[in-house]
């Protein structure tokens, strides 16, 4: 029955895909659009700053004299790479029909279509209005999320700028969408958060990219106390060695060493 049910609800969604039911389409209002894009840029700034390459502006001119090299993570090459690239990480979002709000766009599969695909696997025929082949194609609602963002970032070019070249301790969400983007508007999809529930696929997902990341700085932090451990243990054995061996001649006893050159001579 409630494979049935999550089927007739794709199939709604494939009407509005075609057009036929326009009204079934909720396209993205521009607290969800700065939201997201607001929340790909930062991933993508995150992502970027981790290098310590350094570009070389030494090109020797007329004077024989060139500007300094500079870091990458504050150039403007950074900043353009980010700017160009941000809204295509928009199209690794699905729509979650499942979800109210802001919330229906994730990445990951949804839970509904994540059904179908099992079903189709388990061999049931599943009936619907589109190709089995066009299940994953971008939605109407994302695509234009997409054009929205790409909109966005052309109008608010300055202001990310001034953020990025001056003001990065502010949160971006907080510069661009609260200050500027939506101000005097509604800017409630901004708390909208997702909690996951069990069986949510995206939530599943997620939940295992945050355990891995937890679980590799736990080893990392775990390697670095062995080390620390490792290196104490040593210097203590060094120490009891020298003190030993200072002991043993204090109170006139021989060393081995001293045993052979004896008797040696």
């Amino acid at each position: 029955m409630r494979a049935l049910m999550l089927i007739a609800l794709v199939f709604v969604s494939a009407q509005a895909k075609t057009g036929e039911e326009d009204e079934w389409v909720h396209l993205p209002n521009k607290c969800e659009v700065c939201k997201f894009l607001s929340i790909e840029m930062k991933s993508a700034f995150e992502e970027t700053g981790k290098t310590k390459a350094v570009i070389d502006t030494n090109y020797r001119f007329l004077d024989n004299k060139g500007a300094p090299p500079i870091k990458y993570v504050k150039s403007d090459i950074r900043f353009i790479e980010v700017m160009e690239s941000v809204c295509s990480r928009i199209l690794q979002y699905n729509l979650h029909k499942e979800r109210d709000g802001s919330n229906r766009f994730a990445k990951g599969m949804s839970e509904t279509f994540s059904t179908l695909h099992n079903l189709v696997h388990k061999g049931v025929k599943v009936v619907m209005d589109i190709p089995y082949e066009l299940w994953n194609e971008t939605s109407a609602e994302v695509a234009d999320l997409k054009k929205q963002c790409d909109v966005m970032i052309e109008q608010y070019e300055e202001v990310i700028e001034d953020w990025y070249k001056g003001n990065q301790e502010e949160d971006l969400t907080k510069h661009l969408c609260e200050k500027h983007v939506l101000k005097g508007h509604d800017t409630s999809c901004l708390q909208e958060n997702w909690i996951g529930k069990k069986g949510d696929t995206a939530a599943i997902a997620e939940d295992k990219k945050k355990k891995k990341s937890k679980k590799k700085a736990k080893n990392s932090e775990d390697g670095q106390k062995k080390e620390k451990k490792v290196k104490k243990k040593k210097r203590k054995s060094k120490l009891t060695g020298e003190n030993s061996d200072k002991l043993k001649k204090e109170d006139g006893h021989t060393s081995l060493e001293d045993i052979q050159e004896k008797t040696e001579l």
